[in-house]
Protein backbone atom coordinates (compact mmCIF):
# COMPACT_ATOMS: atom_id res chain seq x y z
CA UNK A 1 0.00 0.00 0.00
CA UNK A 2 1.42 3.37 -1.00
CA UNK A 3 1.63 6.57 1.02
CA UNK A 4 -1.81 7.73 -0.14
CA UNK A 5 -3.26 4.33 0.69
CA UNK A 6 -1.72 4.38 4.16
CA UNK A 7 -3.03 7.91 4.64
CA UNK A 8 -6.56 6.88 3.67
CA UNK A 9 -6.39 3.79 5.84
CA UNK A 10 -5.32 5.91 8.82
CA UNK A 11 -8.09 8.45 8.12
CA UNK A 12 -10.61 5.60 8.24
CA UNK A 13 -9.17 4.32 11.52
CA UNK A 14 -9.12 7.79 13.09
CA UNK A 15 -12.69 8.60 12.01
CA UNK A 16 -13.96 5.19 13.15
CA UNK A 17 -12.16 5.58 16.48
CA UNK A 18 -13.86 8.91 17.11
CA UNK A 19 -17.27 7.66 15.96
CA UNK A 20 -17.05 4.44 17.99
CA UNK A 21 -16.16 6.56 21.01
CA UNK A 22 -18.80 9.26 20.55
CA UNK A 23 -21.66 7.14 19.15
CA UNK A 24 -20.79 3.53 19.84
CA UNK A 25 -19.71 0.68 17.59
CA UNK A 26 -23.22 -0.56 16.84
CA UNK A 27 -24.50 2.92 16.04
CA UNK A 28 -21.72 3.65 13.54
CA UNK A 29 -22.14 2.58 9.93
CA UNK A 30 -19.76 2.41 7.00
CA UNK A 31 -21.65 5.42 5.65
CA UNK A 32 -20.97 7.38 8.84
CA UNK A 33 -17.26 6.67 8.51
CA UNK A 34 -17.39 7.56 4.81
CA UNK A 35 -19.09 10.86 5.61
CA UNK A 36 -16.49 11.66 8.28
CA UNK A 37 -13.52 10.89 6.01
CA UNK A 38 -14.82 11.94 2.61
CA UNK A 39 -13.62 8.59 1.29
CA UNK A 40 -16.30 6.89 -0.81
CA UNK A 41 -17.80 3.91 0.96
CA UNK A 42 -16.96 1.61 -1.95
CA UNK A 43 -13.27 2.39 -1.50
CA UNK A 44 -13.33 1.13 2.12
CA UNK A 45 -13.18 -2.44 0.91
CA UNK A 46 -9.70 -1.82 -0.42
CA UNK A 47 -8.58 -1.19 3.17
CA UNK A 48 -11.10 -3.12 5.28
CA UNK A 49 -13.45 -5.91 4.22
CA UNK A 50 -15.68 -5.66 7.29
CA UNK A 51 -16.55 -3.32 10.12
CA UNK A 52 -14.97 -5.88 12.47
CA UNK A 53 -11.64 -5.35 10.67
CA UNK A 54 -12.00 -1.63 11.27
CA UNK A 55 -12.68 -2.37 14.94
CA UNK A 56 -9.50 -4.43 15.15
CA UNK A 57 -7.53 -1.57 13.61
CA UNK A 58 -9.10 0.93 16.03
CA UNK A 59 -8.29 -1.25 19.04
CA UNK A 60 -4.72 -1.74 17.80
CA UNK A 61 -4.40 2.02 17.39
CA UNK A 62 -5.71 2.59 20.92
CA UNK A 63 -3.30 -0.01 22.29
CA UNK A 64 -0.42 1.70 20.47
CA UNK A 65 -1.48 5.01 22.04
CA UNK A 66 -1.68 3.43 25.48
CA UNK A 67 1.74 1.88 25.02
CA UNK A 68 3.08 5.34 24.23
CA UNK A 69 1.54 6.70 27.45
CA UNK A 70 2.87 3.81 29.54
CA UNK A 71 6.32 4.13 27.98
CA UNK A 72 6.28 7.85 28.76
CA UNK A 73 5.50 7.04 32.40
CA UNK A 74 8.51 4.70 32.42
CA UNK A 75 10.75 7.34 30.84
CA UNK A 76 9.67 9.93 33.40
CA UNK A 77 10.70 7.93 36.45
CA UNK A 78 12.14 4.65 37.66
CA UNK A 79 9.88 4.75 40.72
CA UNK A 80 6.86 2.45 40.27
CA UNK A 81 4.74 4.50 42.67
CA UNK A 82 5.39 7.66 40.68
CA UNK A 83 4.57 5.77 37.47
CA UNK A 84 1.18 4.84 38.89
CA UNK A 85 0.54 8.45 39.85
CA UNK A 86 1.52 9.58 36.35
CA UNK A 87 -0.78 6.95 34.88
CA UNK A 88 -3.69 8.27 36.97
CA UNK A 89 -3.17 11.66 35.32
CA UNK A 90 -4.99 10.26 32.28
CA UNK A 91 -8.17 11.25 34.12
CA UNK A 92 -7.05 14.86 34.06
CA UNK A 93 -5.60 14.87 30.55
CA UNK A 94 -8.80 13.47 29.05
CA UNK A 95 -11.17 15.26 31.41
CA UNK A 96 -13.28 17.08 28.80
CA UNK A 97 -13.65 13.96 26.66
CA UNK A 98 -14.48 11.87 29.74
CA UNK A 99 -17.22 14.28 30.78
CA UNK A 100 -18.63 14.32 27.26
CA UNK A 101 -18.37 10.65 26.27
CA UNK A 102 -16.89 8.56 29.09
CA UNK A 103 -13.85 6.35 28.65
CA UNK A 104 -13.20 5.20 25.08
CA UNK A 105 -11.90 1.84 26.26
CA UNK A 106 -14.60 1.22 28.85
CA UNK A 107 -17.45 2.38 26.63
CA UNK A 108 -16.45 0.12 23.76
CA UNK A 109 -15.76 -2.87 25.96
CA UNK A 110 -19.09 -2.50 27.78
CA UNK A 111 -21.01 -2.15 24.54
CA UNK A 112 -19.43 -5.17 22.92
CA UNK A 113 -19.69 -7.35 26.03
CA UNK A 114 -23.46 -7.27 25.53
CA UNK A 115 -23.43 -8.40 21.93
CA UNK A 116 -20.49 -10.37 20.73
CA UNK A 117 -18.00 -12.51 22.61
CA UNK A 118 -15.35 -12.36 19.89
CA UNK A 119 -15.55 -8.59 19.45
CA UNK A 120 -15.61 -8.09 23.20
CA UNK A 121 -12.39 -10.09 23.49
CA UNK A 122 -10.79 -7.76 20.93
CA UNK A 123 -12.00 -4.61 22.70
CA UNK A 124 -10.92 -5.80 26.13
CA UNK A 125 -7.26 -6.16 25.07
CA UNK A 126 -6.63 -2.53 26.01
CA UNK A 127 -7.77 -3.31 29.56
CA UNK A 128 -5.54 -6.38 29.63
CA UNK A 129 -2.56 -4.22 28.65
CA UNK A 130 -3.36 -1.68 31.38
CA UNK A 131 -4.02 -4.30 34.06
CA UNK A 132 -0.74 -6.08 33.29
CA UNK A 133 1.26 -2.84 33.36
CA UNK A 134 -0.35 -1.65 36.58
CA UNK A 135 0.14 -5.08 38.18
CA UNK A 136 3.84 -4.93 37.27
CA UNK A 137 4.15 -1.56 39.01
CA UNK A 138 2.58 -2.93 42.20
CA UNK A 139 4.75 -6.06 41.99
CA UNK A 140 7.84 -3.87 41.61
CA UNK A 141 6.84 -2.25 44.88
CA UNK A 142 6.78 -5.69 46.49
CA UNK A 143 3.03 -5.93 46.97
CA UNK A 144 1.72 -9.51 46.96
CA UNK A 145 -1.82 -8.61 45.96
CA UNK A 146 -0.69 -6.75 42.84
CA UNK A 147 -3.33 -8.19 40.52
CA UNK A 148 -6.15 -7.24 42.91
CA UNK A 149 -4.71 -3.75 43.28
CA UNK A 150 -4.42 -3.39 39.50
CA UNK A 151 -8.07 -4.33 39.06
CA UNK A 152 -9.06 -1.99 41.90
CA UNK A 153 -7.22 0.94 40.34
CA UNK A 154 -8.78 0.31 36.93
CA UNK A 155 -12.22 -0.01 38.53
CA UNK A 156 -11.77 3.27 40.41
CA UNK A 157 -10.73 5.10 37.27
CA UNK A 158 -13.55 3.57 35.23
CA UNK A 159 -16.06 4.46 37.91
CA UNK A 160 -14.93 8.06 37.77
CA UNK A 161 -15.35 8.17 33.99
CA UNK A 162 -18.83 6.64 34.09
CA UNK A 163 -20.13 8.98 36.79
CA UNK A 164 -18.44 12.06 35.31
CA UNK A 165 -20.09 11.35 31.98
CA UNK A 166 -23.47 10.54 33.53
CA UNK A 167 -23.52 13.83 35.46
CA UNK A 168 -21.38 15.92 33.06
CA UNK A 169 -19.39 16.98 36.11
CA UNK A 170 -15.87 18.34 35.61
CA UNK A 171 -15.42 19.06 39.32
CA UNK A 172 -16.17 15.42 40.12
CA UNK A 173 -13.30 14.36 37.84
CA UNK A 174 -10.91 16.78 39.54
CA UNK A 175 -11.90 15.66 43.05
CA UNK A 176 -11.93 11.98 42.14
CA UNK A 177 -8.55 12.19 40.43
CA UNK A 178 -7.08 13.45 43.70
CA UNK A 179 -8.82 10.63 45.57
CA UNK A 180 -7.32 8.09 43.13
CA UNK A 181 -3.88 9.58 43.74
CA UNK A 182 -4.43 9.43 47.51
CA UNK A 183 -5.51 5.77 47.16
CA UNK A 184 -2.33 4.95 45.19
CA UNK A 185 -0.19 6.65 47.81
CA UNK A 186 -1.93 4.81 50.65
CA UNK A 187 -1.59 1.42 48.95
CA UNK A 188 2.06 1.93 48.08
CA UNK A 189 3.42 3.24 51.36
CA UNK A 190 6.43 1.21 52.39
Amino acid sequence: MGTKGEGNRQRIIDAADDLFYRRGYNQTSFQDISDATGIPRGNFYYYFKTKDEILNAVVNSRIAGLNTILNQCELETDDARERLLLFSDMLDFRRDDVVQSGCPIGSLSSELAKDDTELHEVSRQAFVLLRDWIRLQFETLGLGNADDLAMDLLARMQGVTVMACAFKDVEFVKRSHQEVKDWIKAKTLN
